[in-house]
């Protein structure tokens, strides 16, 4: 039988897939079932960008592009980032790829060996941990607490970084959480990085624009870490483009040949018509942009209210994104049981908070990107089953 490479057993998965496909199973058995796990906005993508692509098709754009994406596309990523930031980005420096995951999976694998170390949020994306493993360096865990709106202090951050520290992960807004880091710890933070010149900074900024107040500071605000921050962007939340798997990346120019050779070696180029849909989306009307986040915003204002009316749940506001994280310690139950007894008993399909690792245990994620007619039979239900315990 054919042997796997050890480090095969070092790559976990999404837990948010597991559990749709269980809430799946349940489903086709009869049962009814609101699912609050997947993280994607249930609105459609914009009209407009769908006819670029097709137009694209229509045009004959059916064959290879570069491997860094079309020129036009990287010249309206960098018009974005200017209207968006008021910061000059080169198109030479944009890296478009399939998906968010891709900017993450190259660079943790470019900075990431044995002996080393990368420090990622907790609770944060999982793939962050999975790869890092994959990569064979050591997962540092940068704790995000309740207590400060599940951000960071900057002197706890620098105080993870030891000289073999080789890259640093951000996510703000973030996933699962919807902390959003305060620009002052963000000063000081990147002040104290000064100190480290050799770690290199991975900004997931995919939530940049699904604010529910003023817009997240970016790490593009500090032109002294330019010649080592890496943000990541892209158009699957903003735009409701998860299945179009288009992404970007912008990085220091002299990595730029490296990341070209890593998708040259993997996916080739981005899909074209894809491509010519992400500069309608950037170039286009900002309407379904706003309405989608004031939707969610709406949507927030009412479920965190009634969340803390629930017995046993105690949830913060969130700063962006479309997450809620209620604590649900008081219940005197686990994540984990939370997770699989909502969904076996309540019908309710939530992901357990560690799933996004070990500080995310007495919590659960629900996402806020389904209509408010099924929050509201959600939490409902979530009472319901409260009650019985």
């Amino acid at each position: 039988m054919p042997i796997l490479a050890d480090r095969m057993g070092q790559l976990g998965t999404e837990a948010a897939f597991q559990v749709l496909a269980r809430a799946t199973e349940l489903e086709a058995q009869g049962r009814s079932i609101i699912n609050l796990g997947i993280g994607q906005p249930d609105f459609k993508t914009p009209p407009h960008i769908v006819e670029a692509a097709c137009q694209a098709l229509r045009d004959g754009h059916h064959g290879y592009t570069v491997a860094n994406g079309i020129l036009p596309l990287r010249e309206a990523v960098a018009a974005d980032i200017h209207r968006r930031h008021g910061v000059e980005v080169s198109p030479r420096r944009v890296m478009v790829v399939p998906g968010g995951k891709v900017t993450m999976f190259f660079a943790i694998l470019m900075f990431g060996q044995p002996g080393t170390e990368i420090v990622c949020p907790d609770p944060g994306f999982p793939i962050y941990a999975s790869v890092i493993r994959f990569s064979g360096a050591r997962v540092v865990p940068m704790p995000l607490r309740e207590e400060n709106g599940f951000s960071f202090r900057a002197e706890d951050v620098l105080a993870l970084l030891t000289p073999r520290t080789r890259l640093l992960i951000l996510n703000s807004p973030s996933n699962p959480t919807g902390g959003v880091v305060p620009k002052a710890e963000l000063d000081k933070l990147a002040a104290g990085l000064q100190h480290f010149p050799d770690v290199a900074v991975l900004s997931d900024e995919i939530y940049g624009e699904l604010s529910s107040g003023p817009a997240p500071a970016s790490m593009f605000a500090y032109p002294e870490l330019a010649d080592r921050l890496i943000v990541l962007d892209g158009w699957s939340k903003t735009y409701a483009m998860t299945g179009w798997r288009l992404g970007y990346g912008v990085w220091p120019e002299k990595f730029i040949p490296d990341v070209e050779r890593l998708a040259i070696n993997s996916h080739s180029c981005v899909n074209a018509a894809a491509q010519y849909a992400g500069i309608a989306a950037l170039q286009g009307p900002r309407t379904p942009v706003e309405t989608m986040a004031r939707t969610f915003a709406e949507r927030r204002d009412w479920l965190i209210p009634a969340l803390n009316r629930l017995p046993g749940i105690r949830c913060a506001v969130p700063g962006g994104a479309f997450y809620a994280f209620p604590n649900i310690t008081a219940s005197g139950l686990d994540s984990r049981t939370v997770q699989r007894r909502l969904l076996e008993e309540a019908g309710v399909a939530t992901i357990s908070g560690t799933s996004f690792g070990q500080y995310g245990e007495g919590y659960v994620r629900l996402s806020y990107a389904s209509d408010l007619a099924a929050l509201q039979e959600a939490v409902t239900r979530m009472g319901a089953w409260l009650g019985t315990l």
